[in-house]
């Protein structure tokens, strides 16, 4: 979709050059810019590539490190799901309103609403299954494996 929307704004930059424009790039780099960022957080979950600040973390025990990561993943299940959660009605609104944008491509809002919700939502799916696997993983006392599934990706 970047690629796709990089390729559109050189078009643009070249019909303007000789006179004309396409239109809209600027609205449709805005929802490609929002769509890539929802599913890019999910992204980052599964490798590990969220900052954290880890001062304390790494002075700490194999059970403490486990214990913080319990922590910062519950945290980033809990922001995803209020996102998620408060993200659906403003979808829902625009599908019951019919909401166009006020451009003119009127772009039917729910569209890239959807999409960029969607990627919250498996965001929040994706967290949430990883604060079930590491609470599984706290009670049988397996600090490897919380460490490998949603430790410090190469802080060592």
């Amino acid at each position: 979709m970047l690629m796709v929307c990089v390729l559109y704004t050189l078009v643009e930059i070249l019909t303007r050059q000789l006179g004309g424009s396409l239109g809209g790039v600027d609205e449709i780099s805005g929802y490609v810019m929002a769509i890539t960022s929802s599913w890019g957080v999910s992204y980052a979950l599964t490798e590990r590539a969220h900052v954290r600040i880890d001062l304390v973390r790494e002075r700490l025990v194999s059970k403490g490190r486990a214990l913080l990561d319990a922590i910062a993943i519950m945290s980033l299940a809990a922001t995803a799901l209020v996102v998620a959660w408060r993200g659906w009605s403003v979808v829902a609104k625009t599908l019951s309103t019919g909401a166009r944008a006020n451009t003119p491509l009127e772009t039917p809002l729910w569209i890239p609403q959807l999409l960029w919700w969607s990627g919250w939502l498996w965001f929040a799916i994706s967290a949430v299954l990883l604060v079930v696997y590491v609470m599984l993983k706290l009670f049988v006392s397996d600090e490897d494996a919380i460490e490998e599934a949603v430790g410090m990706g190469g802080s060592e």
